[in-house]
């Protein structure tokens, strides 16, 4: 009386799937998996500083002064 046999378990199934249908199960299922897949990027993305470009180097990441001149851009 502790556990039920695959017998039951396969009964109960397939009144599941009569009541919901498989496709109505199928979305759910993709739907719990996206959330799920939500909730760990959301997770994961709090931690993590957003990386720059390898070959991108700024004046303020290398403490240095850049001075220039602006022009004026005339169209002729």
């Amino acid at each position: 009386m502790g556990s039920f046999s695959i017998w039951h378990w396969l009964i109960v199934l397939l009144i599941v799937l009569l009541i919901f249908g498989t496709k109505k199960l199928r979305n759910m299922g993709a739907d719990l998996g996206g959330a799920v897949k939500g909730f760990k990027d959301g997770m994961k993305g709090g931690e993590e500083e957003p990386r720059k470009p390898a070959g991108e180097i700024t004046a303020a990441s290398t403490g240095t002064t850049v001075e220039g001149e602006v022009r004026d851009k005339q169209k002729s």
